[in-house]
């Protein structure tokens, strides 16, 4: 699919699809609990199909309550396989899946015999040395099948049944430390992490929060670099509501500020439990009309000339010496939102500490350079950071600035689902006449499902190329 976005103004109100990271976590939970767990709100994304299709390899049985168009419903019944648990009883494809990939081969690992992992293109250039090793530190015996990869086809012999400890970098993925966090509800032993520099913190406490709302006993220190899961003999199947994902709320939210905009996002969580919420706070911070209202759980974003000041001008002038820097290593997923919004903003804006957004979908450093250079940005591409030159459309007074140079080109999406929806958002906020073509645009259901159809009832006007 291609998608031509062009200059649009948004308004009405919009509703994301439930959390990619907490979905996940249900579905993985509910297949270890005993009894059946309901899971409200599912994301019915290609990650969260994925992971439905894959844990009843391991014993559960997943309903998905079809609609008659053949559509997930919003309701998923999990029938647990409890102590009915098994080791994989076929080959795991966890298609582009890097959750599911991270989070389950440690509960594979916790079962005598041998299992496989494997995916597609994407998943089989991701890297898995990491979990090779840490899963060998717990005494299984783990191996990619190719000679000098680093990436899938994964194959775990042995058992870390036993538990123990790990010591692991906690900078290349929060992950599989929170797959080794769930196996330690299957060992006879605590599962003692020993981390060096931890990144992603927020989703290793979501993670310990699902696993105390379980009922499994899990220990995290205020620095993050020691972590103890004790094992759980059994817990209960769970109701559950998943919230709203806010890596899928950052697209309407730019969207919005980057054009003559006023739209309501509905359902936003305000539990505190997703990282990616700090988006809020920066982009108010560089003079974004952001009100969140937690106790109706709604964001009202208004741009342009539908903000405040009829102006929307966004801006790193009040921020210390006149940049923003931002450290993405707790929220590494809005990295392609920040990068897009900052070229519509006017003062540099360094995103900082994001070597761990080079090992996504693909290396988001690297591609972000290479397509927003090509969309007219000035950026710079360093080891670990990206430094956005960027220039608001409009003057202090309002009026056209003459030092925006963005304009349309055709673009490729690297079938990363948040590159495709971050350039196709920044059409939105180009001059008349200019256009964005997005190539292989369909990525984006790995996370947020109709994702142009969801924004074309709120203005967005996203053509499909025929």
């Amino acid at each position: 699919m291609t998608i031509i976005s062009s200059k649009s103004n948004l308004s009405g109100a919009i509703t994301v699809p439930g959390s990619k990271s907490h979905t996940i976590r249900a579905l993985l939970l509910a297949t270890i609990a005993e009894g059946t767990s309901h899971i409200k709100n599912p994301l019915p994304s290609a990650d969260c199909l994925s992971t439905a299709s894959a844990v009843p390899l391991i014993g559960s049985e997943v309903d998905l309550n079809l609609l008659s168009e053949n559509e997930p419903g919003t309701e998923w019944t999990v029938y647990g396989a409890g102590k009915k648990l098994h080791l994989p009883d076929d080959v795991v494809n966890v298609g582009d899946s890097g959750s599911l990939l991270y989070f389950l081969t440690p509960i594979a690992a916790c079962f005598e015999g041998t299992s496989v992992f494997t995916g597609d293109a994407s998943i089989r250039k991701r890297p898995v040395l990491h979990v090779v090793d840490a899963l060998n530190q717990l005494g299984a015996k783990c191996f990619v099948t190719r000679p000098g990869s680093k990436s899938c086809p994964l194959v775990i012999t042995g058992s870390i049944k036993k538990g123990g400890t790990v010591r692991t970098p906690g900078e290349i993925s929060s992950q599989y430390i929170s797959g080794l966090m769930m196996a330690g509800i299957l060992t006879d032993k605590p599962i003692k992490l020993e981390l060096s520099n931890p990144k992603e913190t927020p989703y290793l406490t979501m993670t310990q929060k699902w696993l105390e709302k379980v009922g499994v006993k899990c220990q995290v220190s205020e620095d993050f670099k020691h972590i103890e899961v004790s094992p759980c003999k059994s817990f209960k199947g769970f109701d559950v509501t998943i919230p709203s994902d806010w890596e899928g709320v950052a697209f309407p939210l730019i969207a919005a500020l980057i054009s003559d905009s006023k739209i309501t996002i509905e359902n936003v969580d305000s539990s505190g439990t997703q990282g990616d919420d700090a988006i809020v706070s920066i982009l108010q911070s560089i003079g974004a009309d952001i009100v969140w209202d937690k106790k109706a759980e709604t964001l009202t974003v208004s741009g342009g000339k539908c903000s405040k000041d009829g102006i929307g001008r966004l801006t790193t002038e009040n921020c210390p010496k006149g940049e923003l820097h931002v450290n993405i290593s707790p929220f590494p997923d809005a990295v392609c939102a920040l990068a897009a919004i900052a070229c519509f903003t006017e003062g540099t804006v360094v995103i900082e500490d994001a070597a761990v957004c080079r090992r996504k979908e693909t290396d988001r450093l690297k591609v972000l350079n290479i397509e927003l250079s090509r969309l007219g940005a000035e950026i710079e591409e360093r080891e670990d950071s990206l430094v956005i030159h960027g220039h608001s459309p409009i003057l202090k007074d309002g009026s056209p600035n003459p030092a925006f140079k963005l304009h349309g080109a055709v673009c490729e999406s690297y079938d990363d689902h948040r590159m495709a929806m971050s350039l196709a958002c920044m059409g939105l906020g180009l001059n008349q006449d200019e256009k964005i073509i997005v190539n292989d645009a369909e990525c984006c259901s790995v996370s947020f499902p109709h994702f142009y159809e969801t924004m074309n009832k709120i203005n967005a006007n996203f053509r499909e190329e025929e």
